[in-house]
């Protein structure tokens, strides 16, 4: 099979990680028997002249959308996003079709399906410059609407007051351009789940995120600072936890449309009721690192160690969705 890489300059803000782990991705797709090639494209024209010169069969694309910012994800109003033109020109690609690729991406989107669908979500509103703040309930929790990797998340997004929530959503205006998501504020634990697969291939493999209560701050939150820093720890959990996250994982998957390879985070409010913060569409793929391959290792560990899991993991994920493509997919190892 031969695999297109796509990336650019918002590549580690939007998608799975810098050029590198671009590279890495690629090395484990061609180990398991793939024709891998990278484009990194930092305009409208660099990505359509790479689709016009074709040469692969599928893509896997770190950018929801074309833009030379490398910071954050942002909204991308009236710019191009790269699964609409797959779709449009009928090319096969591995995640989630564009219009769950952009629900994705705007969380209060995310928590209107799911609130629809019936899957537990924070009770939250967006709130812009001077909005009336008469509903809204405090402890609340207050977060760019379209971010990820705790981006804009510190002690300061937990505010008590309307002084403090509007000095929060002056800084998401002000730093992102963007709305800002006002949840109620959920103390409790913090899960993660990768959900890989598609139908009756599709497994959720839920994890407890740890960090020590050394490193918090006055509230239990995960900061911006705690990420990629060893500080974040993703351990396996059992019981009845882990089979309600697994479960609400796959009922949030199932009415987001997600395929292939989402990761879904869910937190508990203050009653231990789980609820789902945020559905990622293109989750981290660092080696070791990111908390996918971490969950794959810890649900699928081989003897050879995280980096044979690693290949594997990749390994699946183009399996996954040639296999929805009706693409022959032949993994060696």
């Amino acid at each position: 099979m031969r695999v297109l890489l796509l990336t650019g300059p918002g590549g580690d803000a939007q998608g799975w990680g810098d050029l590198s782990v671009t590279k890495c991705v690629g090395e484990a797709a061609a180990a398991c028997g793939h024709k891998t090639q990278i484009a990194w494209v930092e305009t409208d024209s660099d990505f359509h002249k790479v689709i016009k010169d074709g040469g692969f069969d599928i893509v896997w694309s770190a950018l929801y959308h074309i833009t030379p910012n490398d910071k954050f994800i942002g909204r991308n109003e009236g710019g191009t996003w790269v699964a609409d033109v797959f779709d449009m020109l009928g090319i096969p690609y591995i995640g989630s079709n564009s219009q769950s690729m952009k629900d994705m991406i705007d969380k209060s989107q995310t928590h209107e399906i799911l609130a629809r669908a019936g899957v537990a979500v924070p009770a939250h509103r967006l709130v812009r410059g001077r909005d009336d703040l008469s509903t809204v309930q405090y402890p609340a929790f207050v977060k760019p609407m379209c971010e990820s990797r705790s981006v804009g998340i510190s002690d300061k997004s937990v505010v008590s007051s309307d002084e403090e929530l509007r000095r929060q959503v002056a800084f998401i205006e002000e730093e992102f351009h963007e709305a800002a998501l006002v949840e109620e504020f959920m103390p409790g634990d913090e899960f993660t789940v990768l959900v890989l697969g598609n139908a009756d291939t599709r497994e959720c493999l839920p994890g407890l995120v740890t960090v020590e209560e050394q490193y918090y701050g006055k509230h239990k939150v995960l900061r911006s600072d705690l990420r990629g820093v060893g500080l974040t720890h993703v351990n396996r959990c059992e019981g009845p936890q882990a089979d309600g996250a697994r479960t609400l994982a796959a009922r949030a998957a199932n009415a987001m449309n997600c395929l292939d390879h989402v990761r879904i985070d869910i937190k508990t409010d203050a009653a231990g009721t789980l609820r789902i913060m945020e559905v990622n569409g293109i989750p981290g793929l660092k080696p070791r690192k990111s908390w996918a391959p971490q969950l794959y290792t810890i649900y699928h560990g081989s003897p050879k160690g995280p980096m044979e899991d690693y290949r594997q993991l990749v390994g699946a994920i183009v399996d996954s969705a040639c296999r929805r493509s009706g693409l022959r997919s032949v993994r060696q190892g």
